[in-house]
């Protein structure tokens, strides 16, 4: 018999708080350039509109699930990650082998600013990769749902400290056939242009549509017994994880938010919900971040010094 502790009643009383801002991240917003909400007629945009279905194309990364092989509170990388690399697949018009970025590696190294599996910050995430210059492919470092300051499941017994081989890494064979694994000099990795904050049901529109998903932070604890359908309870919550709002849609006369999750798509409508638009519910929409890229790697090998092996 499978349990599924998000559909028990009374299980939990309070959701553990993956929403935190770290000692480290001191500059909530770099950017230069001029906000959506200041060019768009938020009045003209479609009624319904998803990132997940335009004309037939879908611009959304895989789903993902922060809770294995062993729990880990990264639900604030997985939100900032999962809509930087949407915004990846949007600028590639959907077309070649989908990007997906390293949560793990953020988890490495991100500590100080971005967070760990006690918690952390979308906001945080974007400076921590705005201030390394990149964040390499999922193929370099995998999801291993563990920090340095992880006692869960195998992370105790494992090293997940900031160094070469736990940036990017490969192995050449078994051991018992005299391989190893290690560090790679060169790897394929994107790098962020600007981030920033956005708040309020309009100025959401207008980022989403205008540039794409954009992750915000959430209270959690009422979504344990989501099933389906729009969420709709308008009670004041303060925000205790991260999600990515990939869209919008009106059923019936109610506005509702597409926001995808990072709990499997065993959970909820596929891994998404869709919750009451404009009301705040939640605190959905009093934090939200985004991100806007830099460049990424087309190819497996350097770029030469004039940029011409990566995107810009």
């Amino acid at each position: 018999m499978l349990l599924f502790w998000f559909l028990l009643p009374g299980v939990f009383t309070e959701r553990y708080n993956e929403y935190k801002i770290l000692p480290g991240h001191t500059v909530f917003e770099d950017y230069t350039s001029p906000l959506p909400h200041t060019y768009t007629n938020v009045e003209a945009l479609p009624t319904d509109y998803s990132w997940g279905n335009i004309n037939g194309t879908c611009y959304l990364t895989k789903n993902l699930n922060q809770h294995i092989p062993q729990y880990c509170g990264s639900c604030w990388a997985h939100g900032a990650i999962s809509a930087l690399a949407d915004r990846i697949k949007i600028a590639r018009k959907a077309k070649g082998i989908e990007i997906d970025l390293s949560i793990q590696y953020v988890l490495n190294c991100g500590g100080e600013i971005a967070g760990s599996c006690h918690g952390g910050s979308a906001s945080g995430t974007y400076e921590f990769i705005k201030k390394q210059g990149y964040i390499p492919y999922d193929s370099c470092q995998p999801y291993e749902a563990c920090s340095s300051d992880s006692k869960e499941g195998f992370c105790e017994h494992g090293d997940y400290t900031c160094k070469a081989i736990n940036i990017c890494r490969t192995c050449s064979t078994f051991t018992s056939h005299g391989g190893f694994c290690a560090q790679l000099d060169h790897f394929p990795n994107a790098s962020i242009a600007e981030y920033g904050k956005v708040k309020g049901e309009n100025d959401m529109l207008a980022e989403i549509y205008q540039r794409g998903p954009i992750a915000c932070s959430v209270d959690a604890t009422p979504l344990h017994n989501y099933t389906g359908g729009i969420f709709n309870d308008p009670i004041p919550k303060s925000t205790n994880h991260v999600v990515s709002i990939v869209g919008w849609g009106v059923d019936n006369g109610t506005k509702y938010w597409i926001v995808r999750n990072s709990w499997g798509e065993y959970w909820g409508e596929m891994g998404y919900f869709r919750i009451v638009r404009g009301e705040n519910q939640l605190g959905l929409e009093k934090g939200c971040s985004w991100a806007t890229l830099a460049s990424w790697s087309e190819h497996n090998f350097p770029c030469y010094e004039d940029g011409s092996n990566c995107h810009k």
